[in-house]
């Protein structure tokens, strides 16, 4: 299978991610049909965390919302092979084992103690500065960004 390629215009410039289908099949399908729907248009980056990560795909902005394309939760797909070994790696974000959903982080520093937590499902392929650049905006004190950080418009590549 190809990868696939999605791009995010962001409120600070575009990102465009390579998605692992090989490593991540289920976490990979959901995440394309989620673009494919347009759940993430409009969703914010409700978490930002310098040198660790930013979150998003939560349509709430609360970090406590979204859903899969599954109806409610699903299984992680942990991989052996694929680490958190560096900045720009795509990753579902969870509330425990087995509890993906909507929410995605993408790396801004090496994190190996989230390696066998977290289903790796991607990396930054462009748009890398974008990615440093939104992780050091400024911040509340619950790591929520004082202005709106957000995906304007995600979207599937053409091969």
């Amino acid at each position: 299978m190809a990868a696939s390629l999605i791009t995010l215009d962001t409120s600070m410039g575009s990102i465009t991610l390579e998605l692992y289908t090989d490593h991540a099949p289920r976490t990979c399908k959901n995440f394309e049909t989620l673009v494919q729907r347009g759940y993430y248009n409009g969703c914010p980056f409700h978490r930002v965390i310098p040198n660790f990560m930013i979150q998003g795909g939560d349509p709430t902005g609360t970090g406590r919302g979204g859903s899969s394309i599954y109806g409610g939760k699903f299984e992680d797909e942990i991989h052996p092979g694929l680490k958190h070994t560096g900045a720009g790696i795509l990753s579902m974000a969870n509330s425990g084992k087995d509890t993906n959903g909507s929410q995605f982080f993408i790396t801004l520093a090496p994190t190996p103690w989230l390696d066998g937590k977290h289903t790796i499902f991607g990396r930054v392929h462009k748009g890398m500065r974008v990615v440093q650049r939104m992780g050091m905006v400024k911040t509340d004190k619950d790591d929520r960004p004082v202005d709106e950080l957000s995906i304007l418009k995600a979207g599937v590549e053409d091969p």
